[in-house]
């Protein structure tokens, strides 16, 4: 018995979904001039604070040698910063630069408007029980 066509897969829907959202969000940053990726990065030290680096990928969902790329250009932006670990200097943390807090300030709304978006495309229960199921199966 053949499985699913791969345009039906369930992997391949939901990836399908998410470079549509990917895009849309992208689309929505492009005037305030920052990548999603950057953006990510700045809402996860605004609701974290400093992170280290390995915490901080895993966070936003990039690969190690890919942060580090994306931090060395957000630091020459002044947007973050590098910093020791208090705890164990081997350790770098990233955080917030005055820059960055501003950045995301602006950019704050931006994410919002792209959930409340999602969110018209379907009713609130709906929203609700997807939410619910892709964490579910984010967690199994």
């Amino acid at each position: 018995m053949a499985g699913p066509r791969l345009t039906e897969q369930l992997g391949y829907i939901i990836a399908s979904v998410n470079r549509r959202l990917e895009e849309d969000l992208a689309e929505r940053l492009r005037p305030g001039g920052i990548a999603i990726e950057q953006f990510r990065i700045l809402e996860a030290l605004d609701q974290n604070g400093a992170l280290s680096m390995g915490e901080l990928a895993a966070l936003v969902l990039v690969e190690p040698a890919t942060l580090t790329k994306i931090i060395d250009r957000m630091v020459s932006d002044t947007l973050v910063f590098r910093m020791p670990d208090e705890r164990d200097r081997r350790r770098v943390k990233v955080a917030m630069a005055p820059a960055g807090e501003a950045q995301y300030r602006r950019l704050s709304g931006v994410s919002k408007a792209h959930e409340k978006h999602i969110s018209e495309i379907f009713d609130e229960a709906d929203v609700a029980a997807l939410r619910t199921l892709l964490l579910e199966l984010k967690e199994r």
